[in-house]
């Protein structure tokens, strides 16, 4: 009888162990199993290498147009993935674009709407996401507003504007720091011993690749200076454009004779233009010139003299002959000379880093973007600089690689946004979007899922005037074929561009009877895109009102005082009524 007790409770207690060894056993198989999906899914979410430029035309970018100069690394990209020729921006000046393009939302709705207001930090962004949701997050270069960027893990990024020799770096680790060398050369370098030091090898990153080049004041590598210097380069159809008929464009202070400094931008010695009578055309030209050549040391002084001085004594020579013709396309060589120099170490730098995604079989696992945060006009309409929402500064260069995602190769022309960057890199890394964010993913035309994209118009919103350049506050929809545009505030009417019958952007339609049913179509158009993305005239009345004690406090840049004046004075008085 014992013997029987004894044998059941051995049983039973066989039995327990053995189930709960089999209930061990399943959770460890269980959880070893979760632990190893999660692994997987985390690794496939791909890596992603966001490669801004600063007023990079996509004119001089090969992939567009190689009559100005090739730029075979930047090429690669869109060789290995999709080229968009109808990207552009919402409103175009650095900050806004910026702002845009890390929080997913219009102007109006993330408040930076010009270069003087204040970034809102409140406003939630992608990387804050993405870092949120596991991604390795990291800055490197030209940010242009804030000093302490959130959402990063890593940063070291320009003060303001940043310099393009021996620049000064504001850092997450070291403070502020000054870094000997070439602008490009030193964001380029800090992001390579990012991606060799710091990056997590078992979790995805987000780079942020952002240059200062080709922005104003032009200043090329001292390796450049000698190839460039002596390249001539095509002129534009539209160099010499009187703008009949567009009265905001005729009011605009861009012309590159006239608005640009000989000695800031042209690169003359204030020396010699004292030597050949020459004023100043822009404010504190040579102190402008100073702040810039001042900071090479005396080596790269030494290099710069080599060819400057000559570029100089050329100008010395022919000027007593030149007539006004002349001096405006000697100036539009000049500015093309520069600008294009800092493209040449710009595409250099970017092969430097698609060498070593190659080199550590990462491009597999990694979308690459390259873009600029807006267009530029490199002498069409006469021009430089930016603003305007005619092509050369509303579009901006887009190309995507996303191997095993994108066709090689492959080239489209939707019309696709700065707006729409945050859902895009959101949805790649499987991250939930914002409802308040305004753009779309690309990932439906990245893809060739085109039932899952529907888009036949996009908005536009200049803010900053009066300001420098004088270009009138305007709004627009943008379709392929059109563009409604309406000025406001100084200035109060419409312009109806043709985009296929005029391509260079030099007439206005608005009032051709032939037109009507198109304006009416158009009209209609842009009242459903300002209801969509909530902008009304009562929010351009308050920025317009928070904006103008700004300037007449002179704290708005590059405004003369016969523009402004009678500015406040009507906006003073509009206030009285």
């Amino acid at each position: 009888m014992n013997s029987k007790l004894n044998q059941s409770k051995l049983s039973k207690r066989f039995f327990i162990r053995f189930a709960s060894l089999l209930l061990i056993s399943i959770c460890l198989i269980g959880c070893k199993s979760e632990t190893k999906s999660e692994t997987k899914e985390k690794a496939e979410r791909p890596n992603i290498v966001f490669i801004m430029s600063d007023d990079h035309a996509y004119q001089a970018i090969s992939a567009y147009d190689n009559s100005l100069i090739e730029t075979p690394n930047i090429d690669r990209i869109a060789k290995m993935g999709m080229l968009f020729t109808n990207a552009s921006v919402t409103n175009s000046i650095c900050a806004p674009s910026r702002a845009t393009i890390l929080t997913g939302k219009h102007s109006h709705i993330n408040g930076k709407i010009d270069n003087v207001s204040p970034f809102d930090t409140t406003n939630v962004t992608f990387p804050q996401l993405l870092q949120k949701a596991g991604y390795q997050t990291a800055m490197f270069g030209k940010l242009h507003f804030g000093n302490n960027p959130k959402g990063f893990d890593q940063f070291k990024i320009l003060p303001g504007q940043g310099s393009y020799y021996n620049p000064d770096f504001i850092t997450k680790n070291e403070g502020e720091i000054q870094v000997k060398g070439y602008v490009t050369d030193i964001i380029t370098g800090m992001t390579l011993e990012w991606l060799e030091n710091e990056r997590k090898k078992d979790s995805p990153f987000m780079l942020m690749y952002l240059h200062k080049a080709p922005h104003r004041s032009w200043l090329m590598a001292e390796r450049h200076m000698e190839e460039y210097t002596n390249k001539t380069f095509p002129e534009p159809k539209t160099l010499f454009d009187d703008h009949e008929g567009m009265p905001a464009a005729k009011v605009a202070e861009m012309k590159i004779d006239g608005d640009m400094g000989w000695a800031a931008d042209s690169k003359l010695y204030p020396e010699v233009m004292d030597q050949l009578g020459l004023e100043e055309q822009i404010g504190f030209d040579k102190r402008r010139y100073e702040m810039t050549v001042g900071r090479l040391d005396s080596t790269q002084k030494a290099n710069f003299d080599t060819y400057y001085r000559k570029v100089a004594e050329d100008f010395i020579e022919q000027y007593p002959n030149m007539t006004e013709k002349d001096i405006a396309k000697w100036r539009y060589q000049r500015y093309m000379q520069d600008y294009l120099g800092t493209i040449k170490s710009l595409d250099e730098n970017v092969g430097r880093v698609l060498d070593y995604l190659e080199a550590n079989n990462m491009m597999e696992n990694t979308i690459i973007v390259y873009t600029s945060d807006q267009g530029f006009y490199l002498g069409e309409h006469g021009w430089f600089d930016k603003r305007f929402v005619y092509d050369e500064s509303l579009k901006t260069p887009l190309l995507v690689s996303w191997p095993n995602r994108v066709k090689a190769g492959s080239v489209s022309d939707e019309l696709v946004q700065n707006l729409d960057f945050a859902e895009t890199f959101l949805d790649v890394a499987g991250v939930e979007q914002p409802e308040d964010m305004q753009g779309k993913s690309l990932v439906p035309v990245l893809t060739g899922d085109m039932e899952n994209w529907n888009r036949d118009a996009v908005y536009y919103h200049y803010y900053e005037h009066p300001s420098e350049h004088n270009v009138n506050r305007h709004y627009a929809a943008i379709t392929k074929d059109y563009k409604l545009i309406h000025y406001y505030f100084d200035m109060d009417y419409w312009e109806l561009i043709d985009r296929k019958k005029d391509p260079l952007e030099q007439h206005n339609y608005y009032d051709d009877p032939a037109y009507a049913e198109i304006q009416k179509g158009l009209h209609q158009k842009l009242d459903a895109l300002r209801e969509k993305y909530g902008d009304s005239e009562a929010l351009s009345q308050k920025y317009i009102d928070e904006f103008m004690p700004l300037a007449k406090e002179g704290k708005v840049y590059g405004v003369e005082d016969d523009i402004l004046k009678p500015m406040i004075e009507k906006w003073e008085n509009s206030k009285k009524d």
